[in-house]
This record gives structure tokens, C-alpha cells and sequence, in this order.
């Protein structure tokens, strides 16, 4: 895979849950982050004494975050309404040369900051909400 700008990473929301997606206005870096826990299984007969994981096991889960400049446009009225009425709507983050995430997503964190002589920012963080989809490339 060859090296791909960062502004290609994008973060779009469903505005109107038509399943029609935008970007989130304004963004300068966004992350995101896919975990998974573990179910150990050891017992006295593993071997070596190694620990065993149980394939397939545990709770998935994916947390998104960014950060930009506040810029009022529809996606940030948006933003703040899925925050403040705990809406779970549909997300999709595009990962160049490698593919789509979507799913529900709710919005964990939303913070303003502005200085005397500069523009106002915000920072978003995102938790997964239930089950994700994944297209390739």
C-alpha cells in the first residue's frame, strides 16, 4: 500500500438517517481505533503453560475520534443534536486503500475551545453502538 495523506481519512455522518452520508465539517485529524477482549481459557493442561485465548470469543468494539475547526455548518448542528438527545445514529469512516467502516455510533464527547486570537476548535470522541460493517477496497 502506498502512503496515503491524512485528510483522506474521513469521518461522515448520516444527517437525516436516509442512509445518505457527509463529511463532519471542519475536521483536521481523525483516529480511529478497533479492540477486541479477550476469554482466556488456560488450564493446567495447556501447553507449556502458555496461555490459550478462546477464538471469537469477548466483546469487539471501536472508538473514533477528531478534531477541527468549527465552522457551523449542518454536519456540526448535527453533531451536537446526536449528543445532546443521545442519538445512535449511523457512522462510516473511509480508510484510503483499505475500505469503509460503518455502524452506530454515539457520541461519548464533544468539546469546544477557542483562543483570544485564533479560531474555534472541537474535539469529538465516538464509541460503537452495535455491530460494524466492513468494505474492502
Amino acid at each position: 500500500m502506498a502512503v496515503q495523506s491524512g485528510k483522506d481519512l474521513l469521518l461522515k455522518v448520516d444527517l437525516t438517517g436516509d442512509g445518505q452520508f457527509e463529511t463532519v465539517a471542519g475536521l483536521r485529524a481523525t483516529r480511529i481505533s478497533f479492540n477486541a477482549e479477550t476469554v482466556e481459557v488456560t488450564s493446567l493442561e495447556s501447553a507449556g503453560g502458555w496461555r490459550e485465548l478462546l477464538a471469537g470469543a469477548g466483546v469487539k468494539s471501536a472508538t473514533i475520534s477528531g478534531s477541527g475547526v468549527f465552522r457551523d455548518a449542518a454536519t456540526d448542528e448535527r453533531a451536537r443534536q446526536i449528543f445532546f438527545d443521545g442519538e445512535v445514529p449511523s457512522f462510516q469512516v473511509i480508510i484510503p486503500d483499505f475500505g469503509t467502516v460503518e455502524g452506530p455510533f454515539l457520541i461519548t464527547a464533544i468539546e469546544y475551545a477557542g483562543s483570544h486570537n485564533g479560531e474555534a476548535t472541537y474535539e469529538l470522541s465516538l464509541a460503537s453502538a452495535g455491530a460494524l460493517t466492513f468494505t474492502a477496497l
